[in-house]
C-alpha cells in the first residue's frame, strides 16, 4: 500500500462568473521513502495540490472531488483541528521562501522547541537538545551556539536548512517540499537536494517535492509527474522520462535545458503562454503550443494512457498494455 494516494483530485474556486477548476481529475502515488517530482510551468496546479494534501488551501479554493489518503486514512475530509494534529507530525512541509516559514520575532531554538514539544512528549531540555542534534543533521555549523539565534543572523540557504529541520521535528512519514531550492543561487540548490536525499535515506521519510526545474527533479527524483493547466499530463520513472518523453509538452521541457558544451545560438522554447482557469481551450489544454497537434486534440481531451515504460495524456501515444 503506498504511504500517499490521491485519486481523482479536483480543486476548484467558486467565483462570481461560475466554478474555476484549477486541479481537474489528478491521480498519483508515492511509496514510502520514495522521491516524487511534480514538475509544470508557474499555474499548473502543482502548488495548489500540495496544499489540498496538508489542508491548507487558501479560501475560497475548497478540494471539489475526489480523495487523500495517507497509510490508508482518509485525510482530505478530516476536521480543521484533526488536519492540525497530522500536519508538522506525519506531514512535514518546506515551503520556498524560508523567511515565511520562520517568524523574526523568535529565535530559531524556540521555534524548533515549540514545534517539538507540540508534536511529542519530550521536555523543554530534550526537546532543546534534539532541536540542536536536527540542526547538526541538516549541517548548521557550531549549532550549539547557534540554536540562540534569529532567523535574519542566517544566510538564505542556511535558514532553508532550519525550514528542513523545522519539517522534520515529529519524524514525519511525508515532506511537502515546494520549490525548496528556487530562492537560492546554483550551490547552495545542489546542497539542499543532498539533504532532501540524504533525509529519505536515513528517516526513511517521502518527499512530494514540487518544482519547475526540471533538473533538479532529475537529479533527485524516482519518478517525476508533469502537470499542465491542472492536469498530469505524463507520470512515471524519472529516468525513462528524461531519456525518452512521450507528451510533447515533456518534451518541451527536456528540450528547453541548456546542454553544457552544445554550441547553441539560443535556447529552445515553448511559444505561448499557459491558459487562464477562465480560458481554458478544449480538448487537450496544451493543443494551442503544441506543434503536433491533430484535429482529435482539439476536440477531445486525452486520458492517461501506458506508453514506453511511463503514461502519459496525449493522442500521438500508441496505448500498451501494462505489462508491456
Amino acid at each position: 500500500m503506498p504511504l500517499l494516494n490521491v485519486e481523482n483530485l479536483r480543486i476548484e474556486f467558486p467565483t462570481r462568473k461560475g466554478l474555476l477548476l484549477a486541479v481537474d481529475d489528478v491521480s498519483f502515488s508515492i511509496g514510502e521513502g520514495e522521491i516524487l517530482g511534480v514538475v509544470g510551468e508557474s499555474g499548473a496546479g502543482k502548488s495548489l495540490t500540495g496544499m489540498a494534501i496538508i489542508g491548507l488551501l487558501d479560501p475560497p479554493g475548497q478540494i471539489g472531488g475526489g480523495s487523500i489518503t495517507l497509510e490508508g486514512r482518509r485525510i482530505d475530509q478530516l476536521p480543521y483541528e484533526q488536519m492540525r494534529r497530522i500536519r508538522g507530525k506525519e506531514i512535514g512541509t518546506i515551503f520556498q521562501d524560508p523567511l515565511t516559514s520562520l517568524n523574526p520575532l523568535y529565535s530559531i531554538g524556540r521555534q524548533l522547541i515549540e514545534t517539538i514539544m507540540t508534536h511529542t512528549e519530550l521536555s523543554s531540555h530534550k526537546a532543546r537538545r534534539r532541536a540542536i542534534e536536527l540542526l547538526k543533521e541538516v549541517g548548521i555549523p557550531a549549532a550549539e551556539r547557534r540554536i540562540d539565534d534569529y532567523p535574519h543572523q542566517f544566510s538564505g540557504g542556511m535558514r532553508q536548512r532550519v525550514v528542513i529541520a523545522l519539517a522534520l521535528c515529529a519524524n514525519p512519514r511525508l515532506i511537502i517540499a515546494d520549490e525548496p531550492t528556487t530562492a537560492l543561487d546554483v550551490s547552495i540548490q545542489s546542497q539542499i537536494i543532498m539533504l532532501l536525499k540524504q533525509i529519505c535515506r536515513e528517516h526513511g521519510a517521502a518527499v512530494m517535492l514540487i518544482t519547475h526545474d526540471m533538473g533538479v527533479i532529475a537529479e533527485t527524483a524516482e519518478r517525476v509527474a508533469v502537470m499542465y493547466s491542472g492536469r498530469m499530463v505524463e507520470i512515471g520513472p524519472t529516468r525513462q522520462i528524461v531519456k525518452q518523453p512521450s507528451h510533447p509538452y515533456t518534451q518541451g521541457l527536456m528540450n528547453s535545458i541548456p546542454i553544457i558544451g552544445a554550441n547553441m545560438d539560443r535556447l529552445i522554447q515553448i511559444d505561448g503562454s499557459m491558459p487562464r482557469l477562465t480560458d481554458i481551450p478544449a480538448g487537450c489544454a496544451f493543443h494551442p503550443r503544441c506543434e503536433q497537434v491533430i484535429d482529435l486534440c482539439r476536440q477531445k481531451r486525452p486520458e492517461l494512457r501506458n506508453h514506453a515504460g511511463s503514461q502519459a495524456a496525449c493522442w500521438l501515444v500508441e496505448e500498451e498494455s501494462p505489462n508491456g
